[in-house]
């Protein structure tokens, strides 16, 4: 009986030290560092997306009859009078799912297929959903090349180029785990369904009239005046979000010390704004403590004469204290975008080897006059300290520069290259 009761007990401790870490209450089967853990949280807590027994099923196929509903609750349709038939073989008119499909019907979001049915357990492919969100946004001019830089582009539907050159211009798209690929024949699960349609609900302004409830309306126009080299100041405040407007500069500090010599191109940098972010009017955009995503786009290592090591990263987004998500397209604001060791570091460096080539040419003037005539240690002074400097002086300006050093804490501006939209 013991053993059978310290055998319960470790088990039980076992599963304790293996149950994740939850990170929204009531969420059982999503952890705390799950890679959509925010936009879960999110579309749970508006009702977009829901819970079953607790669990989300992240990794579950996300069907088409939950992927309309979804929409349906973001784009503030769900409540949308019916006034059309939505005649499916495969959806009774008593059934809890005719209201949505027919409310989608009736819109145009999510159609049937030829055969007349809807088949709405089928899971909705990736290069599917992102058609859908094309179709409901605004329509405007957007570089078709953006998806070559993709690895699988190629596996883009002739169809679909131009569905993805929208949706990815827009930034309302998913692409995990890997970056490089789009996956667009494959299921979307519920995970990325919830990333979706997160992106979607911040870029309500994206959406045509006819497809949403919720019209935006502009409140006023506030400004950020972190330098007065930025090309632009403006924040444009709306009952729906709070917009940055591209040109605006940021102040942000490393979050722990950064040595260009020790990464390299794609690593993963972070950032933090000691004190709140707000406007000059008194708008908050992001409280203290707010994490800064980047990665390493280009490290370019100390050259010869004096040139100093280049690095190139990029913000891509922020992710406020109460798990807000905010995408953004933000880089150094300095010459070229790049991180480098300033004039005065440059200049310490050659002083540095001024004075130590001065302090060598002196022992030498000295030791040269001394051993033939000690009483011309004077005159060899006078002639090694000046030579002895010129050398250093010289050697400080033609060596290689100096590696990009950032220590915890330091503060670098960074400038918005798209705006940054903040969902209230």
């Amino acid at each position: 009986m013991k053993k059978l009761l310290a055998s319960l007990l470790v088990g039980g401790f076992i599963a304790m030290s293996t149950m994740p870490a939850f990170s929204y209450a009531g969420i059982n089967d999503v952890s705390k560092n799950y890679w959509a853990q925010t936009e879960i949280a999110s579309v749970v807590s508006d009702s977009v997306m829901t819970l079953t027994k607790g669990n989300f099923n992240p990794e579950g196929k996300m069907s088409r009859v939950e992927f309309v509903k979804a929409l349906l609750k973001v784009l503030g349709q769900d409540q949308l009078a019916i006034n059309t038939v939505a005649k499916f073989s495969d959806v009774a008119k008593a059934s809890d799912i005719y209201a949505p499909i027919a409310r989608s019907q009736q819109l145009g979001l999510v159609y049937g297929y030829p055969d007349g049915t809807f088949k709405p357990d089928r899971a909705v492919l990736r290069d599917e959903a992102q058609s859908v969100i094309s179709h409901i946004t605004i329509d405007s001019p957007v570089n078709a090349n953006i998806i070559k830089k993709y690895s699988d582009a190629a596996k883009v539907p002739a169809w679909a180029n131009e569905v993805y050159a929208k949706t990815l211009s827009y930034g309302i798209y998913v692409n995990h785990p890997d970056e490089k690929e789009l996956r667009p024949t494959e299921d979307l699960t519920r995970a990325e369904a919830a990333v979706l349609l997160y992106r979607l609900k911040q870029r309500l302004d994206l959406v045509k009239t006819q497809y949403k409830a919720v019209n935006e309306t502009v409140l006023g126009t506030e400004h950020l005046n972190v330098s007065k080299k930025a090309t632009n100041n403006e924040v444009t405040i709306t009952n729906l979000r709070n917009i940055i407007k591209e040109g605006n500069v940021l102040e942000i500090a490393f979050n722990e010390k950064f040595k260009s010599k020790l990464h390299a191109a794609g690593d993963s940098v972070t950032f933090t704004n000691p004190v709140d972010i707000c406007t000059e009017e008194g708008t908050l955009l992001f409280p203290a403590g707010s994490t800064f995503y980047g990665r390493v786009l280009d490290i370019q290592d100390p050259q010869w004469f004096n040139k100093n090591a280049r690095v190139y990263a990029q913000i891509t987004k922020v992710v406020t204290p109460d798990g807000k998500t905010v995408d953004m397209n933000a880089k150094p604001f300095y010459k070229d975008y790049a991180l480098k060791e300033g004039p005065w570091m440059t200049a310490g460096k050659v002083a540095l080897y001024t004075v130590g080539g001065a302090a060598v040419g002196t022992g030498a003037g000295v030791g040269f006059s001394f051993i033939p005539d000690p009483d011309k240690v004077g005159t060899g002074v006078a002639i090694g300290t000046p030579v002895g400097a010129g050398v250093g002086l010289v050697t400080g300006l033609i060596t290689p520069g100096l590696n990009y050093v950032a220590h915890e804490g330091e503060e670098i501006q960074v400038i918005l290259l798209d705006d940054a939209s903040i969902a209230k």
